[in-house]
């Protein structure tokens, strides 16, 4: 089992829905989202002890809901995402993103990567 640590900006902007008019708001969506998800996972993902949506900016204020462990970032995302992945070194990670930089940075903790389809489908 390991955590799932996704990069909301990410993943929210992978799908031109209009998700800049209301950040907040999706960030909520794909929150709720998760949280219906399936601990065993399956596919890409596997088996997932904990869930942490990592948002910043405008979405600062989404709240945690059972399932979704929701973390602002004091400033950057990506460098929260890499203090996370580093943290659960020995539990084992997987992140959520398309960012290439971040991918290589939490590679180094030994996390694995996925992208953002893995948790958002395209629409």
């Amino acid at each position: 089992m390991s955590v799932l640590i996704v990069d909301a900006a990410n993943v929210v902007g992978s799908v031109p829905d209009g998700w800049w008019r209301d950040r907040r708001g999706a960030a909520e969506r794909l929150r709720d989202r998760l949280a219906e998800r399936d601990p065993a996972g399956g596919g890409e993902i596997g088996e997932i002890e904990e869930i942490v949506l990592v948002v910043e900016g405008a979405a600062r204020g989404v709240e945690s809901v059972p399932g979704v462990r929701v973390d602002p970032a004091p400033g950057s995302g990506d460098d929260r995402i890499v203090e996370l992945a580093a943290s659960c070194a020995e539990r084992g990670c997987v992140v959520v993103t398309a960012d290439r930089e971040l991918r290589r940075r939490v590679r180094a903790y030994g996390a694995e990567c996925v992208g953002p389809r893995t948790v958002r489908p395209a629409e």
